[in-house]
């Protein structure tokens, strides 16, 4: 069989790999329009799940993925200067560059052909390249030219959140995944930090759009930007600054689609959907897609049967991991309405913002957490 993939992110490099894997003499391309070393943004999540399916689905890529991540079970959330630590919950932060290099490795290892600096930004431009394949992946993002080629099919919505952010990294370990909530003279900024290497972490920067517009962050230049955030958030960084890497403010946008199949085409990670990043990885949802697609291929061979039936077991759940993290996004857009609440409510009150997690669970997790919160129900009138 011949599989075109267009996008070198991790759905793409991920799926080619397992295609390798089940059948060796698959004809594998991959298009990509960066370098090999090109990359974006800083450090990426797994959970304990995903890296168990890793782990069953090619052990190659687990081992290399697990021994570059960095591990935490614990959430800090910082309120009003006091951070409350919640337990038992198991992830792992990698860097993204390290994660689609060792893809990109294993992808060699087995024969897939990569080809970079190839940017095809013209549906007409595939005629190029030897023929229509039999399997045409769509792993090529946000702005998916073959999502946008087959639109009509595909039905897609794409709707920008409120908020802005911006994706920056720091050398202060943040060990655990803490989440700051900062009160300035021109409204409140939230930040999502974790470690994902020895020597950095991750540090987004969220803000209600009339926290951007109505402050100076709206006047800082994309330049000058790390260092004045780095002020602001001085005490929780340690006096470390805060690193760019192409960052810039930007709003979320929520790609949904109402199939992610027609014909030989399907669409796998942020091509086909995208969710939210304070409650999951877009790099965690792309890999578990290019898993579910394999598995449909080693069930069914044939490129129809095994389009539909990706389709039918993973779409449901994606569509349903979304709703969660919607109610996430939604709850960070209207967090300045919950800062009147002491650190510990506040603390239960976002980690069951999305309805994932309950008391019970959470009680599961950490039962002193869930003591502690409890006792401050009982002495509040």
């Amino acid at each position: 069989m011949r599989i075109l993939v267009l996008g070198g992110g991790p759905a793409g490099l991920y799926f080619s790999l397992l295609m390798k894997k089940l059948e060796p003499t698959h004809d594998v391309v991959v298009l990509e329009r960066n370098a090999p070393s090109d990359t974006f943004g800083w450090g990426v999540v797994f959970s304990a799940k995903t890296m168990s399916s890793l782990r069953e689905t090619d052990p190659e890529t687990y081992a290399a993925i697990s021994a570059a991540s960095e591990t935490w079970d614990n959430v800090d959330v910082v309120h009003r200067g006091e951070k409350i630590s919640i337990r038992g919950n198991d992830f792992g932060g990698v860097a993204r560059i390290d994660v689609i290099q060792l893809l990109q490795r294993r992808c060699h290892e087995l024969g897939v052909e990569l080809r970079f600096r190839t940017n095809v930004t013209e549906w007409s431009g595939l005629a190029a390249l030897g023929g229509p394949p039999d399997l045409l992946v769509g792993a090529d993002g946000l702005n998916s030219l073959v999502r946008q080629a087959h639109a009509a099919d595909f039905g897609p919505t794409l709707d920008a959140g409120r908020n802005r952010y911006i994706w920056l990294g720091t050398p202060r370990l943040f060990h655990g995944l803490t989440l700051i909530f900062k009160q300035t003279p021109a409204g409140v900024l939230a930040a999502h930090a974790y470690k994902f290497s020895k020597t950095r972490s991750t540090f987004i920067v969220e803000c209600p759009e009339e926290t951007w517009a109505a402050g100076p962050l709206a006047g800082w230049s994309e330049a000058e930007t790390p260092a004045r955030l780095a002020e602001v958030f001085r005490e929780e960084l340690g006096g470390e600054p805060l690193l760019s890497n192409a960052s810039r403010w930007i709003r979320f946008t929520l790609v949904k689609n109402r199939r992610w199949t027609t014909g030989n085409v399907v669409l796998l990670g942020d091509a086909a959907h995208t969710a939210h990043f304070s409650i999951g990885s877009g790099t965690k949802l792309a890999m578990e897609d290019a898993i579910a697609l394999a598995r449909s291929f080693a069930a069914h061979r044939e490129v129809g049967p095994a389009l539909a039936a990706f389709e039918a077991e993973r779409k449901p759940k994606v569509d349903a991991y979304q709703e969660v993290a919607y109610g996430s996004l939604l709850w960070f857009e209207r967090v300045k309405d919950l800062l009147h609440l002491d650190p510990i409510p506040f603390a239960y009150r976002l980690m069951t913002r999305s309805g994932k997690v309950d008391h019970e669970n959470l009680r599961r997790r950490d039962p002193a957490f869930i003591e502690a919160y409890e006792r401050q129900l009982r002495r509040t009138p």
